[in-house]
């Protein structure tokens, strides 16, 4: 078993049910301790104010017609890599963030994992 993401603790953000079971399972087999899922802005920030740690994120832009750009701010005011996961091209990224990773959905488990871990060790 892959456990590349061991001890690691990502937040998820993913307002679909079954995408978000099907990347629980992704980061769960990879070894990665799972923050959420989160369905709401409201929900991931609490989240992210009530964890001691986070390591990475992992961010739907649309979360039920509300984007997540609040959440993706709180991310990067405090230093935690991300990225987003979207059906959407790269006109739904808000310019500010035009610099964070685009995963395509369905996201496959390969390319999510390779991206965590280059956000965790960007050299």
């Amino acid at each position: 078993m892959v456990t590349q993401l061991a001890g690691r603790r990502v937040l998820l953000v993913e307002d679909d049910y079954f995408l978000a079971e099907e990347m629980c399972c992704i980061l769960d087999a990879a070894g990665a301790e799972i923050v959420g899922p989160a369905g709401r802005v409201e929900e991931a920030i609490s989240l992210i104010n009530e964890a001691d740690r986070l390591d990475a994120a992992m961010l739907d832009v649309n979360l039920h017609d509300v984007t997540v750009t609040p959440v993706a701010d709180l991310l990067r005011e405090r230093g935690v890599p991300f990225c987003f996961t979207t059906g959407y091209d790269q006109a739904a990224v808000p310019e500010r963030h035009a610099d964070v990773c685009r995963l395509e959905k369905p996201v496959e488990t390969a390319a999510a994992v390779r991206e965590i871990l280059r956000m965790l060790d960007p050299k």
